[in-house]
């Protein structure tokens, strides 16, 4: 074992018990707590609060609230050609490309199987296992709602429960299979151009993920939990808001078919903005 220090004391930390005292506290609704605390990241991490659709950081309810706050309309313009896929999240790139032979690249030295990332289900990989990903990482200081990259319809949302290793450059050199050892959301739409997978990976300090149709999700079983939509209607056009992360995280965006690409100026490393032409349905 090769970690780095803050690799390893991850190893040891008890993740579950870190992640409740953070969300509590950053739901403390406390004027003069959250207001300090809202400041002070703002400041920390230079974040322009003109983008924002409330720019007074006393508007917010809590730490969460503000975390997770909208952008003005317009401040993220979408592309008029239908064909092109968008990011769904601000962020940087952290891997993006084809998969190959079932493997998807974590980083310059790691990879893991589609089979592991959908927690066992080796039916629903099969159907990815020669489409294309992108894995963009959400820093804290990045805007935290996460949209789709085109329109489709819900199949199907899987809860997976696991670890919550930080998701930064350092972590995912380190430890092996990240990406399917962390607690995650899956989702699988019906689409245009085929199946397409929206995947929320938890970190440290991710209080809690959330999506438009079924609000926070944190089954208190802690054990996989598959829903089916097939049923139900749940249509969102490419822009429109799917979910939401409290703290930092990862999204990692699958395509089925083959024939996506991404576009080749887009590389690891990069920063892009949601609704940034990222590739298109048509080779």
């Amino acid at each position: 074992m090769n970690d780095s220090i803050p690799s390893y004391l991850q190893r040891v930390l008890p993740h579950q018990l870190i992640n409740c005292l953070a969300y509590h506290i950053a739901e403390k609704q406390w004027p003069w707590f959250k207001n300090h605390l809202i400041t002070d990241f703002i400041a920390r991490n230079n974040i322009d609060m003109s983008e924002a659709l409330h720019e007074n950081p006393e508007h917010y309810r809590s730490f969460n609230d503000f975390f997770t706050r909208a952008l003005k309309q317009g401040v993220r313009p979408l592309p008029e050609d239908p064909d092109l896929i968008i990011s769904p999240v601000d962020g940087t790139i952290s891997q993006i490309g084809p998969i190959e032979n079932d493997r998807i690249i974590q980083a310059k030295h790691h990879n893991y199987s589609l089979s592991a990332l959908f927690a066992g289900d080796k039916q629903l990989a099969s159907r990815f296992k020669h489409g294309q990903f992108s894995t963009i990482y959400l820093s804290p200081s990045d805007y935290h709602r996460i949209h789709m990259p085109t329109s489709g319809t819900l199949q199907q949302m899987i809860y997976v429960p696991g670890s919550l290793y930080s998701v930064n450059a350092a972590t995912t050199n380190d430890i092996e299979g990240l990406y399917a050892r962390n607690e995650r959301v899956i989702s699988i739409f019906a689409t245009d151009v085929g199946e397409m997978a929206v995947i929320m990976v938890g970190a440290m300090v991710v209080g809690s993920m959330e999506t438009v149709w079924a609000g926070p999700v944190k089954p208190k079983s802690r054990q996989i939990t598959w829903q089916s939509y097939k049923d139900r209607t749940v249509y969102l056009k490419r822009g429109d808001e799917m979910g939401r992360f409290k703290l930092g995280s990862t999204t990692i965006v699958l395509f089925a078919n083959p024939e996506v690409r991404w576009f080749e100026y887009h590389q690891p490393g990069n920063k892009i903005k949601m609704g940034t032409a990222i590739g298109s349905k048509l080779d």
